[in-house]
């Protein structure tokens, strides 16, 4: 199976391509180009930066990429990847891919960002890899418009949001499973398996 993590040049990828590589069978690369990043097995928006800078790199294929989605190519997306997956957000401007409809907007909280270990509730599958408590490094949160995409739920300092949403064959996560030790590298392997069945 071929791994592509689209890199929007916005942080370290060493953790995220270190856990993705421990998963059996999987062949990971990273790619700078949204357009040449599409010839994957999978594609993977990782979770590092902020949502303009990463909105600019990913404007030239964007469309491509969504049609991409649209026509099926499973898509990881972890935290910032996920909320590209969403129509805009508050943190800088430029248009995300638009798979999932709803906006991007600050943690309702005092202590921003959200840093550290907190649960995922009514999230089956994520569940089922072992997951429950995961790290987050956030301040902003995808307020997601279609409640039946919303496969999990979190709340930070009283401010309930998706903890991760899917449509098909693809899933946004706003946690980090390659910080979430074992059991994070569990629900990438449980994640990539379905998938490449």
């Amino acid at each position: 199976m071929r791994v592509t993590v689209f890199d929007y040049g916005a942080g370290n990828l060493h953790s995220l391509t270190k856990a993705l590589a421990l998963v059996a069978g999987a062949h990971v690369c990273v790619q700078e180009d949204a357009r040449r990043a599409l010839d994957t097995d999978v594609l993977v928006l990782p979770g590092v930066g902020a949502f303009g800078a990463a909105a600019a790199r990913l404007e030239p294929g964007r469309e491509r990429m969504r049609r991409a989605l649209d026509d099926g190519l499973p898509c990881l997306g972890i935290c910032l990847g996920m909320q590209l997956l969403f129509e805009q957000s508050e943190e800088g401007p430029g248009a995300g891919l638009g798979y999932f409809r709803g906006r991007v907007t600050r943690l309702a909280a005092r202590q921003v960002p959200q840093m550290g270990w907190n649960t995922v509730r009514d999230a089956p599958s994520v569940e089922a890899a072992g997951l429950r408590h995961v790290y987050y490094a956030n301040s902003y949160a995808c307020r997601a418009s279609e409640p039946s995409e919303v496969v999990g739920w979190t709340t930070h300092e009283g401010d309930t949001f998706p903890a991760s949403v899917r449509r098909g064959r693809v899933l946004g996560v706003q946690f980090h499973p390659e910080k979430s030790s074992l059991a994070g590298v569990n629900f990438l392997r449980t994640t990539l398996a379905e998938w490449g069945s």
